[in-house]
């Protein structure tokens, strides 16, 4: 009986392990995500569309899992990256778009902001290597 329980204990803690891990994805290395709008630089109202674009991979959902693709996530006036290795937090500040949107009304309050696109796989955790757009900055009026 000893037996028949450790092997149950190990089953178990093999399973926790597999359930709890980050779900990580690769992305080809000629994979980019960029602004189609608005641009570096340019001046917008409060409430504006921003798109957005992406090259070499697919978009697809949060939690569909189709290889080489990813859906979008917007960082807002962000200074430091969240980590990459982990799925990624969901605030004012690292907006989700998991239903594959590649546009979006965006309101936001007056003043100049920096926006930054980062891919994330089916569970929210960016690629490896990440996908990350350069850092734009925008004046809000």
């Amino acid at each position: 009986m000893k037996l028949l329980e450790l092997m149950i204990f190990f089953s178990l803690i093999v399973h926790a392990t597999l359930v709890n891990a980050i779900e990580t994805s690769s992305s080809p290395s000629n994979a980019e995500v960029y602004f189609i709008s608005p641009k570096d630089g340019d001046t917008v109202s409060t409430k504006f569309i921003i798109q957005f674009g992406l090259k070499n991979m697919g978009v697809a959902p949060a939690g569909i899992v189709v290889k080489n693709t990813g859906h979008h996530h917007l960082l807002i006036d962000v200074q430091q990256l969240p980590s990459l290795e982990e799925p990624l937090p969901n605030n004012s500040n690292i907006r989700h778009f998991g239903a594959g949107q590649t546009e979006a009304v965006l309101e936001i309050p007056r003043g100049e902001h920096t926006l930054q696109l980062l891919l994330g796989n089916h569970a929210h955790v960016p690629h490896e290597p990440p996908i990350i757009s350069e850092k734009i900055t925008i004046t809000v009026e």
